[in-house]
């Protein structure tokens, strides 16, 4: 939780941290991309670490420069002070998505390792919907830096049980060496496979759709919606209530309903909820409650197909699953990234500009899996 934490629970405070380091909307957007891309590009290394060092020893150091990075956020002089300590609280926050999907597949397989990455998706879904209203009520009263303080007691209460409860999965017999010259290699041969990056690319564009309304949230939320900093619920309860309830889904159904239908199942759902919303703001003013309901139905479709086409991804590198893991969740975070910092700007003015930016990114996503889904069906395809 603690990536999804540091993106949203800071939104509503952009307006005062621009005002306090009087800096425009452009360079205050970059607190948020460089985050991300450093989220995104250390995510290529803690699968790596965590096959040569084991998983619990790189969860727990990635933890304590998260901890540090927030305190030091909440006590930065200047705007490039925070920006670094940005920086340094995305290069850690990977740690746990990266690791936390290694270790699900150190411990499951098949149906099971499916319902567990929903049960994951379910706790990391809580993230997004509680950080933008708790950070709404700490700016109001007691202002941008006591989010940070929160990140900060957030990331300390995460050592302190990860140290106490969370066992080793992967035994040293298990663990490759750190070789540079073989680490190079095998991150060659999960790039040459071309069905692994499809997969990998078709997860991270349907992910772009929250992307772009996450990147934008502050002006969608204040601008477009013209509600206020302690409202932000409005647009986040329904997102990830969406998800939460279709990761639910996706796990009690794991077990008996091939992973194909299930993925068919998601798309059709966020192909309707992109016709709704491009139709609504295309014909109306955005108001609440029809301009967030299209998202709800949006992420319970991303949801229920995500777990499957994740596993089929990961599937294909039994004996790499660290780097498989880091390789798949650096892609999503790679789109997440651009789409948040780069294509948000130009589209976060325009309600109907963000709802025809998250049709086109499904559309590619429906069209990298039509090419990478797995011809013939595989063990985590199964019914029980």
């Amino acid at each position: 939780m603690i990536g999804a934490l540091a993106i949203d629970t800071y939104l509503p405070s952009f307006p005062a941290i621009a005002k306090a380091f009087e800096v425009g909307p452009v360079l205050l957007q970059q607190s948020l991309s460089l985050f991300l891309f450093t989220f995104a590009f250390m995510m290529l290394f803690y699968g790596t670490l965590s096959d040569s060092f084991g998983r619990r020893p790189v969860i727990l150091c990635a933890l304590l420069l998260y901890t540090l990075a927030s305190f030091g956020a909440a006590a930065a002089p200047s705007y490039g002070w925070l920006l670094a300590c940005r920086v340094l609280q995305g290069l850690a926050a990977g740690a746990g998505s990266v690791v936390g999907t290694a270790i699900v597949q150190d411990k499951f397989s098949g149906a099971a390792a499916q319902r567990m990455m929903s049960h994951i998706m379910m706790v990391f879904g809580l993230a997004p919907a509680i950080a933008p209203i708790l950070g709404g009520w700490l700016q109001v009263s007691f202002g941008w830096r006591s989010i940070f303080i929160f990140l900060g007691a957030f990331g300390t209460l995460m050592i302190v049980s990860c140290y106490r409860s969370l066992p080793e999965s992967l035994p040293s017999a298990s663990r490759h060496p750190f070789h540079p010259v073989l680490i190079a290699a095998n991150y060659l041969k999960v790039l040459r496979r071309r069905q692994f990056l499809l997969l990998g690319f078709a997860v991270g564009l349907s992910f772009g759709g929250l992307a772009l309304y996450i990147g934008s949230a502050a002006n969608f939320v204040m601008h477009i919606l013209h509600l206020p900093e302690t409202a932000f619920g409005w647009m986040f309860i329904p997102l990830i209530s969406g998800m939460v309830i279709g990761s639910a889904l996706s796990a009690k159904i794991a077990a008996r309903v091939a992973a194909r239908k299930i993925i068919w199942t998601g798309f059709g759902l966020m192909t309707t909820a992109c016709v709704f919303n491009v139709s609504y703001n295309y014909f109306f003013v955005a108001e609440i409650p029809w301009a967030v309901l299209p998202l709800m139905l949006y992420a319970f479709g991303l949801a229920l197909s995500t777990p499957a086409i994740t596993l089929q991804a990961l599937s294909q590198f039994p004996e790499n699953r660290g780097l498989a893991s880091s390789m798949q969740s650096f892609l999503q975070m790679a789109v997440f990234a651009l789409v948040s910092g780069l294509v948000a700007p130009l589209l976060f003015e325009s309600a109907l500009k963000m709802a025809c930016g998250v049709s086109i990114g499904l559309a590619l996503s429906f069209v990298f899996w039509i090419l990478g889904r797995p011809k013939a069906a595989q063990p985590e395809e199964q019914a029980a």
